[in-house]
């Protein structure tokens, strides 16, 4: 799909890798709506685009997901793409995990998912198209200590992904997965159990060599990449080098 005068629905979107995907998509003609918890950054990023609406969201609300979808479908009148980034990390042995951290970062990577999923794809049957992209994680592709609480919420991402992709394909409702790797955001040193993924938790279990850090827009060109070839996966450069090795 192409992307011009097309309305983009982006959550996650006042940093990092959703920040760089309005630009980009912006740059390409879309009409965006952008979803965050910071309001008051949402509405500045939004100010600055051509055409952009901001709804600040609660993404472990239910229904403040449920809402961002009406509001989004009442402004442009159709959502021709989702894109679900919003996500948080959380690094911690399991022997270690704190099963009330593990469930909130579950609602958020996994579970405002479906409810977005569930709320938009009538709007995408009734238009008769329309593309989902969900933001997975290079750790389902890998094995590194401390990364099982986070991964295993990534690994569930991909089964809802790609199961609901072979559902819908009967309505034209395209549904895939990017795969990012270390990415240059803020999104390692805000975990949800405090810590910090540094440098030198960039190798794995196999004492592979560090991974090459991607910078959020080289991701974003990826997910435009994802929406274009309407692909199952697409790989960011870092994890494909890894998953080669």
């Amino acid at each position: 799909m192409e992307i011009d005068d097309k309305v983009v629905l982006i959550t996650g979107a006042s940093e990092g890798i959703g920040l760089a995907t309005a630009r980009l998509f912006a740059k390409h003609g879309a009409r965006l709506a952008l979803a965050a918890r910071s309001a008051d950054k949402l509405q500045q990023i939004a100010a600055g685009l051509p055409t952009a609406m901001a709804i600040p969201t609660d993404m472990r609300d239910e229904q403040a997901v449920k809402d961002m979808i009406t509001q989004t479908y009442e402004q442009y009148g159709r959502i021709d793409v989702l894109i679900n980034n919003a996500g948080q990390g959380m690094h911690v042995p399991i022997k270690e995990a704190d099963i009330q951290q593990y469930r909130s970062v579950f609602e958020l990577n996994v579970v405002s998912v479906i409810v977005a999923m569930q709320a938009v794809i009538p709007i995408m049957v009734e238009q008769g198209d329309g593309i989902i992209i969900n933001i997975s994680s290079g750790t389902t592709k890998m094995v590194a200590a401390g990364i099982a609480p986070y991964a295993s919420t990534k690994h569930a991402l991909n089964g809802i992904t790609l199961a609901a992709r072979q559902e819908l394909a009967p309505d034209n409702i395209r549904v895939g997965l990017v795969y990012p790797g270390l990415t240059d955001t803020g999104f390692h040193e805000h975990l949800a159990n405090g810590e910090t993924w540094t440098s030198n938790n960039r190798g794995n279990s196999n004492n592979r060599p560090p991974m090459q850090i991607d910078t959020p827009e080289a991701v974003a060109e990826k997910i435009l990449e994802a929406v274009q070839t309407e692909a199952a996966e697409v790989y960011t450069d870092n994890i494909k080098d890894r998953m080669r090795k």
